[in-house]
């Protein structure tokens, strides 16, 4: 029995062994029937039998297996020699056809290029006039770039550059080279099109150009793409391609619209020194290494929407002219806009980015990177808005952290008027929706649709057939979908949007202080004027108490100045400085004036009328700051000797007042002066004590909006 196991097993081993041997050739043989390899008989006849694609003679060399390995070399020679002929110098332009064929070894398009010098036309007689404009227009900056290269190099000048023109439309797809694809130096004058093509080896593709489209879409580089320095005059598609090696594409130049939406990078990809004339569409895109896109030109906008990037992002340098579309991207690296460059308008759609703080970072030139950031509303962001504002104060960015805050707080004001205003498309009639912006067809759909189910976001309406993108951006920051407010609540929300709104017009909610100081120095001067006018100007009958001429032109001269250097701030700075006047007018102007217009309708007689209103505390003369000073002299009889009448007859007399209103709005000056305890008209009590109310809340806006934009200023204001 061992005997016959044993057999069995060396006799089953044989059959298997035997099996291997057999099988694999068989196997090849059917793959290789599937290409038959092309030998120069088959090529001979191609050669004389062209095909007519697209309204062009094409050589057609579709579907097969061509060697042109090293080891073939005598069958290379003459398939690129045979080739040269039609494709050089016929009097007809042919393309060549190498789609679904499987290419071993190396393709040196160079050899079936035209080769031309780089100075002179010697060739020029042998292109039509069409291929000759398209050379010419080239010709320049070609050698500008080789003369700068020479210069920098220090290259022998004697060296003759040549370009090498392939006249026809090359077509490569389904193409797989397993051996390097030799593009350099080369002029295609019509289209590339290689359509989910595989390399197997580098593609050499520097200093080529490509007159029309150019086209790699699913194209697969699995290693080294270089196009450095090459020239794109047409579109150039290379969505879902894959890059698995490292991709070169500096100082190249994309004169048309450029595509690489869903491709994948494996590797560092150098996309830096680009002039991009017309859209750069990377959406969708995978990048696991490096995205260098250092000191590139946008003129058109840049879409980087839904894109992921494993590496870091690089754009530092860069110049936008247009939008750069960041929505829905994801982050998990550096994102460099250093030092980089936006028109004015320019800004970067982040919204929907997923981006965490602990993993990833945000860097930009301090105070201008929280500018270009954006998002269109405040839901779903706001996550999103926690992040930035982290990234930015933990590289101590402070004035870019409070920009974002800023922005958020601004989405928030909208989304509360938004509630309060708005018309709630789940329960508004047919009339209101029409009058919001609705046709009566849009009316009706909208009316039917929410009887079967009601709309849950104002996004819903675009799935009615009747209601397109166009009608849905002209009512969607008009309509909601929540439940309605009580009034309760909505009384709530209203005076919360009414407190918001003036921490936004006042002080960029905390993020400008120059706005704040700008409000303030206004209302001071403002309070100021009023309180000379009052103490200064009682009366003219029966005995006239009126100041003298010269105080009057100083007074108002320096009330002039002050309020023309607050105004210059708030209009410099303000975002909506129209608003913030209307705002700040709101606050200081009603009361003060209802007050002096009864004052002096009423007019004054009583006693102690040739005596000062306001009292100073003749014990010292110094700078101050009085945060617990009330604005009445004390009751006790000893502090009688002390505050005496500031005295009227003096050509100063007028700082006086500005001092008091210092002093009663910001809690700070250089006298301690008040008002005297009898003898007083209410009304300018009431005037006092309202400035002194509304100083109250300044000065905590202005600490506040100091300890938000001064790093290290808050531990010393709340500790």
């Amino acid at each position: 029995m061992r005997r016959l196991y044993r057999f069995i097993g060396i006799l089953g081993g044989i059959l298997v062994l035997a099996s291997c041997v057999l099988v694999r050739p068989v196997l090849a043989a059917s793959a290789a029937g599937e290409l038959p390899p092309l030998t120069l008989e088959l090529l001979q006849q191609r050669l004389e039998a062209p095909l007519q694609r697209d309204g062009r003679s094409v050589i057609d060399l579709r579907r097969f297996t061509i060697d042109l390995r090293a080891d073939n070399g005598d069958f290379a020679n003459r398939f690129y020699r045979l080739l040269q002929q039609p494709l050089q110098r016929g009097s007809k332009v042919l393309g060549l056809d190498l789609s679904h064929s499987h290419i071993l070894g190396d393709l040196d398009l160079q050899q079936l290029g035209l080769r031309e010098p780089l100075y002179g036309e010697a060739l020029f007689p042998l292109l039509t006039a069409e291929e000759q404009a398209q050379l010419k227009r080239d010709r320049t900056r070609l050698n500008r770039l080789t003369q700068l290269s020479r210069s920098l190099l220090i290259q022998d000048q004697s060296t003759a550059q040549q370009i090498f023109i392939f006249r026809g439309p090359l077509l490569l797809v389904q193409t797989h080279v397993t051996g390097r694809v030799n593009a350099t130096d080369t002029f295609f004058l019509r289209r590339v099109s290689a359509q989910g093509a595989t390399f197997e080896q580098a593609f050499y593709g520097t200093d080529a150009r490509f007159s029309q489209e150019v086209r790699f879409t699913s194209a697969r580089f699995l290693e080294e793409a270089r196009f450095r320095n090459s020239l794109f005059f047409d579109q150039v598609r290379f969505d879902q391609a894959q890059f698995q090696g490292i991709v070169n594409f500096q100082g190249v130049s994309f004169k048309a619209s450029s595509r690489f939406n869903q491709a994948s990078f494996a590797d560092e990809a150098n996309f830096s020194r680009i002039n991009w004339q017309e859209n750069a569409d990377f959406a969708q895109s995978l990048w696991q290494g490096t995205a260098s896109f250092l000191k590139d030109t946008f003129t058109q906008a840049l879409f980087l929407t839904e894109a992921r990037f494993e590496g870091p992002l690089i754009l530092r340098q860069a110049r936008f002219s247009q939008p750069v579309n960041l929505r829905g991207a994801m982050l998990n690296n550096q994102a460099d806009f250093g030092d980089a460059t936006f028109l004015k308008g320019v800004y970067i759609n982040v919204a929907g980015l997923e981006f965490n703080a602990e993993q990833a970072e945000i860097l930009g030139s301090p105070g201008q990177i929280g500018q270009v950031l954006s998002v269109p509303s405040l839901s779903g962001n706001e996550t999103l808005l926690r992040n930035l504002v982290r990234n930015f104060r933990q590289l101590e960015q402070i004035s870019d952290a409070n920009q974002i805050e800023f922005m958020a707080e601004q989405l928030r004001l909208r989304a509360w008027h938004k509630q309060l205003v708005g018309l709630n498309i789940n329960t508004a009639s047919s009339r209101q929706l029409q009058e919001v912006g609705f046709s009566s067809s849009q009316a009706d759909a909208i009316l039917d649709q929410r009887q079967q189910q009601p709309f849950l976001s104002a996004t819903d309406l675009l799935s009615l057939e009747s209601v397109d993108l166009a009608a849905y951006l002209k009512v969607r920051d008009r309509i909601l979908t929540s439940k309605p407010l009580s009034w309760s609540n909505r009384v709530q929300l209203g005076l919360g949007w009414l407190w918001l709104g003036m921490l936004i017009l006042l002080s960029h909610y905390g993020t400008s202080v120059g706005l704040t100081l700008g409000g303030g120095l206004v209302a001071i001067a403002f309070f100021a004027l009023m309180f000379w006018l009052l103490d200064r100007y009682r009366r003219r009958l029966p005995q006239p108490i009126l100041p003298p001429l010269e105080e009057t032109g100083w007074m108002l001269g320096s009330f002039a100045l002050l309020v023309l250097a607050g105004l210059s701030t708030i209009l410099r700075l303000g975002q909506q400085p129209g608003l913030a006047l209307l705002c700040l007018a709101g606050l200081t102007l009603p009361v003060p004036l209802g007050l002096l217009t009864i004052i002096y309708r009423r007019g004054r007689y009583h006693d102690d009328m040739d005596i000062s209103y306001f009292v100073e505390d003749g014990g010292m003369r110094q700078l101050r700051l009085l945060i617990a000073r009330l604005p009445i002299m004390p009751k006790f009889a000893f502090f009688r000797d002390r505050y005496t009448p500031i005295l009227l007859d003096r050509r100063w007399n007028w700082l006086n007042y500005y001092d008091f209103s210092l002093n009663n709005w910001l809690r700070f000056g250089f006298n301690d002066i008040r008002m005297r305890d009898r003898h007083m008209p209410g009304l300018i009590t009431a005037l006092v004590w309202y400035q002194w109310t509304l100083g109250l809340f300044y000065v905590a806006l202005l600490l506040w909006t100091l300890s938000r934009t001064i790093p290290g200023l808050n531990l010393l204001l709340y500790f």
